[in-house]
């Protein structure tokens, strides 16, 4: 799928609040027809498993899930499978070819564990879901929360690593979705707007905003993550039974002016500097459109903040 640049421009200026409520009904779109699929396999698994590389929007597209899946009378739960990483050991912990520790491996995540709960929760049998405290890279002993499902109740494990055959191969019965953003940017032919640049705008953004990070610490960051999409993670959205697409088409003109400035400020002759430099005037080819007008339970909000759920 592709958008029109002049299509955006155009409704950015003419209705930018009907341009968002538009681009969110559709998102809203994929979420019924995912939460239809999903109860059709009610029979078979209460577990839903949600993969998708960084920046993608799956916090909120899970917990949009659960909202859906609640209104429709299922009750469910939401786990985040980063309170499964393993504690951090030096000695053991997964390396790249070049030595460094390489976070991005599902070898981080306690699988054992994880596969185990998927069982338990299958048989009706309580869990402890574990909880992971990343500032010192480790898991602390006191459990984040208990989940024991009843009839008609589910649970959605959101998680880069979702998909992994180490789990899928385990419970194959599983619900599997996959969300990325899918669509890119074009005009007269050809793409001005890459579909991957979103989730780089998204994150650098975020990051900015919520993590403490600059952005030249983004963009070093960035390649260790595209690297471990395309090893670890995209080689496994084919088993998805649902592909979402996060892509919204009003977001470059919601980020341009914030995105702008950040992009600018990364000096020359940094890691990735020359893949910044297409995205910096790239940018410059959208309008602007207030963020203001985002709607307070939009799944952008997840990356600008100012939204009604909490990550």
């Amino acid at each position: 799928m592709s958008y029109s640049l002049t299509d955006i421009n155009f409704k950015t200026v003419a209705d930018p609040a009907g341009f968002l409520e538009e681009c969110d009904a559709r998102y809203a779109q994929e979420i019924q027809e995912a939460a239809e699929m999903i109860l059709n396999n009610l029979s078979q698994s209460p577990i839903i498993l949600l993969s998708g590389p960084s920046g993608s929007g799956k916090t909120t597209t899970s917990m949009k899930i659960a909202e859906e899946l609640e209104r429709r009378g299922v009750r469910t739960h939401h786990v985040g499978m980063d309170d499964y990483f393993n504690t951090i050991d030096h000695e053991t912990v997964p390396r790249t070819p070049e030595g460094d520790m390489d976070l991005e491996s599902p070898l981080c995540l306690d699988m054992d564990l994880l596969n185990r709960h998927f069982t338990m929760l299958s048989r009706g049998e309580r869990i402890y879901v574990p909880k992971y405290e990343f500032s010192r890279q480790m898991r602390i002993q006191e459990p984040g929360k208990s989940i024991k499902l009843g009839k008609d109740e589910m649970v959605v494990f959101e998680g880069i690593h979702a998909l992994n055959d180490m789990i899928t191969d385990v419970h194959p019965e599983a619900f599997k979705l996959y969300i990325s953003a899918r669509s890119d940017v074009e005009f007269e032919g050809r793409v001005v707007f890459k579909r991957y640049w979103f989730r780089l705008v998204r994150r650098m953004v975020r990051d900015h905003k919520f993590r403490g990070a600059d952005p030249q610490t983004t963009m070093r960051m960035w390649g260790t993550v595209l690297r471990g999409e395309k090893q670890y993670i995209t080689p496994f959205k084919k088993k998805a039974d649902f592909r979402f697409d996060s892509s919204f088409a009003y977001e470059p003109a919601v980020f341009n002016e914030v995105a702008t400035k950040l992009f600018q400020s990364v000096p020359a002759g940094i890691e990735r500097f020359e893949n910044l430099r297409k995205v910096l005037p790239a940018l410059q080819l959208f309008g602007v459109i207030d963020e203001e007008l985002v709607a307070p339970d939009a799944m952008i909000r997840e990356f600008i903040g100012g939204g009604v759920y909490e990550y």
